[in-house]
């Protein structure tokens, strides 16, 4: 039948991929891939050959009819991002919703991400929590922190490493300097870190330790 599969990939370890998501790699008929160079790279480690086929940012609009028409021709496809699960903070969302409206039935396998294992592993309340995925870089930052000034739920950022420092700043800014505040970086890899304290405290931390990898900042909600 044909189909369109969401498959997670590794945010770090290798070995961080179910073996459902192997088998759906191997069988479908061909791999939607943000950089085909390093799916090419996990898909080696774990022995499958398929054809791969480049689907980013740049070029999903010009290349989603192409896709939605070969899956109606009775193809499957997986769709994989570079680590994680597609469509979340990642390419995935136009493809989706271009399979829905065409009547092609869509399927996300689990697997990894950043996001549940950060929340876990944080030690703030997380039985509520929002996720805001990326900050805008530029306009509209200021913005969305505003709106998030009453907000009483844990909040979970996606951040890159030379932007933390001034979002952590900015938080101290819009939220205050003395809020609960995780950083989780490069989670599952060897260098994990999980950095605990207030927004000042990070603050001084990583305004002399230079951080590196993918991060996920988490901040505590207002106190009610």
């Amino acid at each position: 039948m044909s189909k369109l599969y969401l498959v997670p990939t590794p945010i770090g370890n290798l070995e961080d991929i179910t073996l459902r998501a192997i088998r759906v790699l191997k069988e479908v008929n061909f791999i939607l891939a943000e950089d085909t160079r390093t799916t090419g790279f996990l898909l080696k480690h774990h022995g499958i050959d398929n054809k791969l086929m480049s689907h980013h940012k740049f070029n999903e609009h010009s290349t989603v009819q192409r896709v939605v028409d070969r899956i109606n021709a009775g193809e499957t496809a997986a769709l994989v991002s570079d680590a994680g699960t597609p469509a979340i903070s990642d390419p995935g969302y136009l493809v989706v919703v271009k399979c829905i409206d065409a009547g092609i039935e869509v399927e996300c396998l689990p697997g990894a991400s950043a996001l549940v294992p950060a929340v876990a592993v944080a030690g703030l309340p997380n039985d509520r929590f929002c996720f805001e995925g990326f900050l805008p870089q530029k306009k509209g930052r200021q913005k969305r922190f505003l709106s998030l000034q009453e907000e009483t739920r844990t909040m979970v950022f996606y951040e890159s490493p030379h932007r933390l420092l001034k979002t952590l700043e900015q938080t101290a800014e819009f939220l205050g300097p003395e809020r609960r505040a995780v950083v989780c970086r490069e989670l599952t890899k060897l260098h994990e870190e999980i950095r605990r304290g207030t927004v000042a405290e990070l603050i001084e931390w990583y305004s002399q330790n230079q951080p590196r990898g993918e991060i996920v900042l988490l901040i505590e909600g207002k106190e009610k």
